[in-house]
């Protein structure tokens, strides 16, 4: 995506924004790092999901709450309405387009996902699980498939730099973005 192209959107004076991607490829730092130098504020879904239940049990074998996307859309509708959001979460496609004005998808490399996965203490199987979905590009063809190709950002967060660089060009986009509305 050209940081010229600034996306049509509902009358809102600030984008709300989509940070995804693999389990371990930087998105609550990065995310973090936008709210930060935007103002946007941050927004985790997984921890939305664990506060207010908006799941459907615990999946002991994955170690993951069961989502309920149904509960989560319903408590996310009246915070995304006004714009000004940073949204986290490690899938995309059951957002609404509507909500976003870009969708920033983070990519890594398999050994920087499994020695993060690794540390953060994830069961093999879910390491392995997450690593194929990385390779076989899972969450960037799910960002394609559901939202307008040129709201999508594919960026690389391999390292402190690439995530600095990284916020810097959401940093623009949400600059531009303001100026045109």
């Amino acid at each position: 995506m050209s940081s010229e192209i600034i996306p049509t959107s509902p009358p809102r004076s600030n984008p709300n924004i989509l940070v995804t991607g693999t389990p371990g490829t930087g998105k609550t730092t990065t995310a973090e790092l936008i709210a930060l130098a935007t103002g946007l504020k941050k927004l985790t879904v997984g921890d939305l999901i664990k506060e207010r239940n908006l799941h459907d049990g615990y999946d002991a074998e994955f170690d993951t709450f069961i989502l309920n996307e149904d509960k989560v859309l319903d408590e996310m509708e009246d915070m995304m309405s006004d714009g000004g959001m940073c949204v986290d979460f490690h899938t995309c496609e059951m957002f609404p387009e509507r909500w976003f004005d870009l969708i920033v998808v983070l990519r890594t490399t398999t050994e920087n996902i499994y020695d993060r996965l690794e540390k953060r203490g994830y069961k093999q199987n879910k390491i392995e699980e997450n690593l194929q979905c990385e390779i076989m590009q899972v969450v960037l063809e799910d960002a394609l498939e559901s939202y307008k190709p040129e709201i999508v950002m594919e960026l690389s967060s391999n390292t402190v730099e690439e995530m600095e660089a990284n916020v810097e060009k959401v940093l623009e986009f949400v600059q531009q973005f303001r100026q045109a509305h």
